[in-house]
């Protein structure tokens, strides 16, 4: 039996995010068949933006040495010890906007959102310009990508402290909701 609930952690992970103000849409978990590597990806968005333009993509992936790394340490304790913070996995969020027809300057962008997310949220701000035909103006989209480590200690005592992370997601999916209208207008 496992000494970390996973499926768990995820079905919390959808609740509180209900409860911080997003709508979850979609959930898929995938099991890599050679490594068993599993990744877990929930689809949601802010409440303020079930029409669209935002998106927010959760994937969890567990590494299942990892896991059994830290299910022997765990065995090996003492009843009432706790086990040290010695292992985690990473949790990626990534926001998805449309196409943006007047795209923002990604270093004001990325300055900015540094300050939304904080040291607690760092965010990565990334463009990728598409040209149709050479003929044709690019089409910038905008990729905004945060990436924490969820502790496996802390998810075994049963406080993973998800709420100040999924404060400051909802506080960048504001930000970006708010300034979305004037970069989806065409010049």
């Amino acid at each position: 039996m496992a000494v970390i609930d996973v499926p768990g952690f995820v079905a919390d992970l959808k609740s509180h995010a209900v409860e911080h103000g997003f709508h979850v849409h979609d959930e898929r978990h995938f099991v890599e068949t050679y490594s068993l590597r599993q990744t877990w990806e929930v689809d949601l968005h802010p409440e303020e933006a079930c029409g669209g333009p935002l998106d927010l993509h959760l994937a969890l992936e567990v590494d299942p040495r990892v896991l059994l790394s830290f299910e022997d340490l765990v065995l090996e304790l003492d009843d009432g010890d706790d086990p040290p913070d010695l292992h985690r996995v990473p949790l990626h969020f990534n926001w998805g906007l449309p196409p943006l027809p007047s795209a923002p300057d990604l270093l004001v962008l990325a300055t900015e959102l540094a300050g939304v997310g904080g040291p607690a949220l760092p965010l990565e701000v990334s463009a990728i310009d598409s040209y149709e035909s050479v003929t044709d103006a690019a089409e910038r989209t905008v990729g905004i990508v945060a990436r924490i480590e969820v502790s496996l200690a802390k998810l075994y005592s049963g406080e993973p402290e998800m709420c100040d992370t999924l404060d400051r997601c909802a506080d960048v999916s504001t930000y970006l909701l708010e300034r979305a209208p004037s970069w989806l207008e065409r010049t």
